[in-house]
């Protein structure tokens, strides 16, 4: 898969960011910028959607817009409908590939909110009955074991 090697704003957005404050240095940033590795599951020019290195259940995933917004309030609508589409391709591949009765799809805006990485991110997590739901995991999953959940996914995505 290619991956963008900026995240700037694209010539053709039609919209200024207006978060001065995006921290560019944050850890989506840079996995955009391929300055650190992740477990890719589906890109397209707008997006790229990966494991959680610290997942709730088998199987979290996380969608992020190539574009510098830190929350729902920065992103270009554009970016915005991009996210929406690839969560609706992503939700029944992971479904699929974990085969669980449920998805929780979930997008965080502000510490208050419990956003932790400030480049806006949507969670496709798999729920079962029974699995307490947290809000962020705690422990960080082993790569091999991510490396083959995204394998699962990929095969569901057809």
């Amino acid at each position: 898969m290619r991956r963008s090697g900026t995240i700037a704003a694209p010539e053709n957005s039609r919209r200024t960011i207006s978060n001065v404050a995006y921290d560019e240095n944050n850890i989506f940033a840079k996995i955009l910028r391929k300055e650190a590795p992740c477990f890719a599951v589906y890109e397209d020019d707008m997006t790229l959607a990966f494991m959680d290195v610290m997942p709730q259940t088998e199987g979290h995933t996380l969608v992020i817009p190539k574009f510098p917004a830190e929350n729902i309030f920065d992103l270009d609508p554009e970016y915005a409908a991009a996210m929406a589409k690839t969560v609706k391709k992503l939700a029944p591949a992971v479904k699929k590939a974990f085969d669980t009765p449920g998805i929780l799809i979930a997008q965080l805006n502000g510490a208050a909110a419990g956003q932790t990485v400030f480049h806006i991110h949507t969670h496709i997590i798999p729920r079962s009955e029974g699995i307490d739901l947290k809000l962020h995991a705690r422990e960080l999953a082993d790569f091999d074991e991510l490396k083959q959940h995204a394998e699962r996914i990929k095969k569901a995505l057809g």
